[in-house]
C-alpha cells in the first residue's frame, strides 16, 4: 500500500514538474516574440525619430551660427578672410556629413518626396555659400556682401527644414503612441497566460501537498531542531567565549568571503589590528580577572563603535582584535580609528604600568584600500601588522594608516591622543 502511494505522490510531482516547465516555456516564448516587437518599436521611436530631428537641429544651427555668423563677422571685418575661408569650409563639410548621416536612417514611402525636395534646396543653398567661399579663398574683400541675399537663403532654408523637424516630432508622437498600445496589449496577453498557469499550478499544488501535509509537519519539527542545535553549534564554533565577539576561526571565513565581495565591486576595504599597550604589565599590575574585564571593556567598545552591518569585529588572541570595514574610505577609516582609541580612553581604566598613558590606551594599525583582482588575500593582514608594530614602535596610544598595499609603504601617523 505504501509502495502505490509513492507512486501515486510521484506521478503527481511530475505532472506539476511537467505543468510548470510547459507554463514557463509558453511564457518564455510569447516574452522573447513581445520583447522582439517592443525592441522594434523603441528603434523606430528614438532611432527612427529622435536622433534625426537631433541631426536636423545641429543642420539649422550650423546655417545659423556657422555660415551666417561667419560672413557677419567678416563683412564687419572682424575676423580675416582666410578665417572665413576656413570657417566657411568647416561648416558645409558638417553640413554635408550630417544630411547623409539623415538620408541613411529608415524613411517612410510618404517621407522621401519631401526629402528629395529638402535634398534640393539644400543643394541651392550651398551652391550659394559656395560661391562665397571661393571668394573667400581668393582673398578678395568680402564686405561688400548682401545681407538681404544672405538672410533671403538662410531664412528660406530654415523653414525647409523647421517643416522636415515638425514632421520628424509629429512621426516620434505616433510611434510612442503606437508602441504604448502595442505594450499594453503584450502585457495583458501575458498577464492572462500567466494567471491561468499559476491558476492551474495552484490547483494541482494543492493537491499535492495535501497529500504529504503530514510527512511535511513531522519534518519541519525535526527540521527546527536541528536548526536550534546548529545554531548553538555554530555559536561556539565562532564566537569568543571570553568577550562574546567573534573569534579567529568566524575572521578567517568572514575575510574571505567580504574581500571577494569587495573585489566584485571594486570597492574601499579596511582592514584593522588592535592592540592594548603593555597588556602583559596590566595583567602582572591587576591581576588576569581584572585583564579579563579590560579585554571585555576594550570589546565592548568595539562592538558599539563599528555597529553597520557591514562592520565585523573580531578578537583574534589575546589582547589583539580585528575589524574587517567594507564601503569606507580612508578618511572615515582614520575617524573610526581615532573614535576607538577616544572611547577606549574615556572608559579611565586605570593602568599605573604603561607608560603612554595613566589609563588603558590602544595601538591600531589600519590599512585601507580599493579592492581590486590583484589584491592578494594576505596583504590586507600583513599591511595591518605592519602599520601596527609601527604604531608600537612610534609611541602607541595612535593608530597608523596607509592606503598603500604594495610593497613600498606611504601611510599617514596619528597620535590618538592629538
Amino acid at each position: 500500500m505504501q509502495f502505490i502511494e509513492a507512486l501515486r505522490l510521484r506521478s503527481k510531482l511530475f505532472f506539476l514538474f511537467f505543468l510548470i516547465t510547459v507554463g514557463l516555456f509558453s511564457i518564455g516564448i510569447m516574452g522573447a516574440i513581445n520583447i522582439n516587437d517592443m525592441k522594434k518599436n523603441l528603434d523606430g521611436l528614438y532611432f527612427g525619430s529622435l536622433v534625426p530631428v537631433t541631426e536636423l537641429n545641429e543642420m539649422l544651427q550650423t546655417y545659423h551660427n556657422g555660415l551666417a555668423s561667419t560672413l557677419y563677422r567678416v563683412k564687419n571685418n572682424q575676423i580675416s578672410v582666410q578665417e572665413t575661408s576656413s570657417e566657411l569650409e568647416y561648416s558645409l563639410t558638417k553640413i554635408n556629413k550630417l544630411w547623409k548621416s539623415y538620408e541613411s536612417h529608415f524613411k517612410r514611402d510618404e517621407e522621401l518626396q519631401y526629402v528629395e525636395y529638402v535634398a534640393l534646396e539644400i543643394k541651392v543653398v550651398n551652391r550659394y555659400f559656395l560661391k562665397l567661399l571661393r571668394v573667400a579663398r581668393s582673398g578678395r574683400d568680402m564686405s561688400a556682401i548682401s545681407i538681404g541675399s544672405l538672410e533671403k537663403y538662410v531664412s528660406h532654408i530654415h523653414t525647409v527644414l523647421q517643416k522636415l523637424i515638425h514632421y520628424e516630432v509629429k512621426m516620434a508622437r505616433y510611434d510612442r503612441k503606437k508602441f504604448l498600445q502595442i505594450y499594453d496589449m503584450a502585457i495583458l496577453k501575458l498577464g492572462i497566460i500567466l494567471g491561468l498557469i499559476i491558476l492551474a499550478i495552484l490547483i494541482i499544488s494543492y493537491s499535492v501537498f495535501s497529500s504529504i501535509q503530514s510527512d511535511q509537519t513531522r519534518l519541519e519539527i525535526v527540521t527546527k531542531k536541528l536548526r536550534k542545535l546548529n545554531k548553538k553549534l555554530e555559536n561556539v564554533s565562532y564566537t569568543d567565549s571570553l568577550t562574546g565577539m567573534h573569534n579567529r576561526r568566524y575572521f578567517n571565513m568572514v575575510y574571505e568571503r567580504e574581500l571577494k565581495r569587495a573585489r566584485r565591486t571594486h570597492s574601499h576595504i579596511t582592514f584593522m589590528m588592535l592592540d592594548i599597550d603593555y597588556f602583559k604589565q596590566y595583567n602582572d599590575t591587576y591581576g588576569h580577572i581584572q585583564g579579563d574585564n579590560a579585554l571585555q571593556a576594550v570589546a565592548k567598545v568595539l562592538v558599539n563603535t563599528l555597529q553597520r552591518p557591514s562592520d565585523f569585529v573580531f578578537r583574534l588572541g589575546g589582547e589583539e582584535f580585528g575589524a574587517l570595514i567594507t564601503q569606507t574610505d580612508e578618511s572615515n577609516s582614520a575617524k573610526l580609528a581615532r573614535d576607538i582609541g577616544d572611547a577606549i580612553r574615556e572608559q579611565k581604566i586605570e593602568h599605573s604600568g604603561s607608560t603612554v598613558n595613566n589609563f588603558l590606551t590602544i595601538s591600531i594599525g589600519v590599512v585601507c584600500c580599493i579592492a581590486d583582482d590583484a589584491l592578494n588575500e594576505d596583504i590586507l593582514i600583513s599591511r595591518a601588522d605592519e602599520m601596527l608594530y609601527e604604531a608600537k614602535d612610534t609611541g602607541r596610544d595612535r593608530y597608523i594608516i596607509t592606503s598603500n598595499v604594495s610593497e613600498s609603504t606611504t601611510h599617514h601617523v596619528a597620535d590618538l591622543t592629538a
